[in-house]
C-alpha cells in the first residue's frame, strides 16, 4: 500500500513495573535515517530500535523518543572502596599521633565521606527489558504506519487525478497533430497560388513538402511513450513495496517526453497544451517527493 514519508505515532504503557513511552515522527528523506533519544542507562536499546523500525519502514528521517521509568523498587549494590577507606583511616591516625588528639575513627565518621561508597543498580536483564519495550514500540510504529498509509491514500488520489488530466491533454494533442499537417498543406498551397497566379501547381511537390513537415512535427512516438510511463506510474502507485525513488525517476522521463513534444510541434495550441502537461507533471513530482 502506498505510504507517505511523513507520519507520527505514540504509545504509553506500564509493563512489568516499567512506565514506557515510545514516540516517533518522520519527514521526507532520500534514504532511511534514524535518530534515537533514549533514557539514560538504556543506550543498548538504540540499535535494537533502529533494526526493528528499519524492518518496517523503508525511507524517511525518523526521530524516535523512548522514555523508561522504573516504578517498582529495584535491587541496588553498595560497594566499598577499601583502598580509599584505609587511606582515610591512616590519615586520621597520623593526625591523632602528631597532634595528640583522641583516636575516634568509627564507621559512622567514615560514612561522611561518600567517595568511599558507590551505589548502583544491580545488572538488569537486557533481553527482558527489550521485550517490554518492543511491546510498546510495536504499537507506536503501528500508529505511525497507519498515519503514513492514510496520507499515502490522499497522495494516490491526487497523483491519479493529475495523471488523468495529463492523459486527457495527450489525447487532445493526438487529435490536433494531424490537423497541423492539413493546415500546413493548405497554407503552402495558398501561398504557391499567390506566387504563381494561375500557373499550374505541382501537386506532387505539395504532397512531398507536407510529408516532410508531417514527419518533422510527428509526436506519436512521444505520446505513446508518455502513456506507457503513466501505465507504469499507476503500477508503482499500487505496488506493495516502496517505489518512491522509482517514481521520481519515471517523472523525469515524463518531463523529457513533454519537452520533446513541445520542441517538435510548431503549433501554438499544442504548445499551450504542453505547458499544461508540464505544470501537472511538476505537481506530481512534488507529491512523489512525499512517497516512501
Amino acid at each position: 500500500m502506498l505510504k507517505s514519508m511523513t507520519g507520527y505515532g505514540r504509545c504509553e504503557e506500564t509493563v512489568n513495573g516499567r512506565h514506557i513511552t515510545a514516540e516517533l515522527k518522520s519527514v521526507n528523506h532520500k534514504y532511511f535515517e534514524f535518530s534515537p533519544r533514549v533514557t539514560r542507562g538504556y543506550g543498548f536499546l538504540e540499535d535494537k530500535l533502529k533494526t526493528y523500525v528499519q524492518s518496517r519502514v523503508a525511507r524517511g528521517k525518523i526521530d524516535f523518543y523512548l522514555s523508561i521509568e522504573t516504578l517498582e523498587d529495584t535491587d541496588v549494590v553498595v560497594s566499598v572502596n577499601h583502598s580509599l577507606a584505609a587511606g582515610y583511616i591512616a590519615a586520621f591516625r597520623e593526625l591523632s599521633e602528631r597532634y595528640h588528639l583522641p583516636d575516634t575513627v568509627t564507621v559512622n565518621s567514615l560514612s561522611r565521606y561518600p567517595d568511599i561508597f558507590s551505589v548502583h543498580k544491580a545488572p538488569e536483564d537486557e533481553e527482558a527489558i527489550w521485550a517490554d519495550v518492543k511491546q510498546v514500540a510495536e504499537k507506536a510504529v503501528d500508529a505511525f504506519i497507519q498515519m503514513r498509509e492514510t496520507e499515502g491514500q490522499r497522495l494516490y488520489e491526487d497523483v491519479m487525478s493529475r495523471a488523468e488530466t495529463i492523459l486527457n491533454i495527450v489525447g487532445q494533442i493526438e487529435e490536433r497533430s494531424p490537423e497541423t499537417v492539413t493546415e500546413y498543406r493548405e497554407r503552402l498551397e495558398t501561398k504557391l497560388r499567390e506566387v504563381l497566379n494561375d500557373t499550374t501547381i505541382d501537386e506532387q511537390r505539395i504532397l512531398t513538402e507536407a510529408a516532410i513537415f508531417a514527419d518533422k512535427v510527428a509526436v506519436a512516438e512521444e505520446t505513446v511513450r508518455l502513456r506507457s510511463h503513466f501505465d507504469q506510474l499507476k503500477a508503482f502507485l499500487s505496488a506493495e513495496e516502496p517505489s518512491g525513488r522509482k517514481m521520481d525517476f519515471l517523472v523525469q522521463e515524463m518531463n523529457r517526453e513533454a519537452n520533446t513534444i513541445g520542441s517538435k510541434a510548431s503549433d501554438s495550441k499544442i504548445a499551450y497544451m504542453v505547458v499544461d502537461i508540464k505544470a501537472e507533471i511538476e505537481k506530481i513530482r512534488e507529491q512523489i517527493q512525499n512517497i516512501e
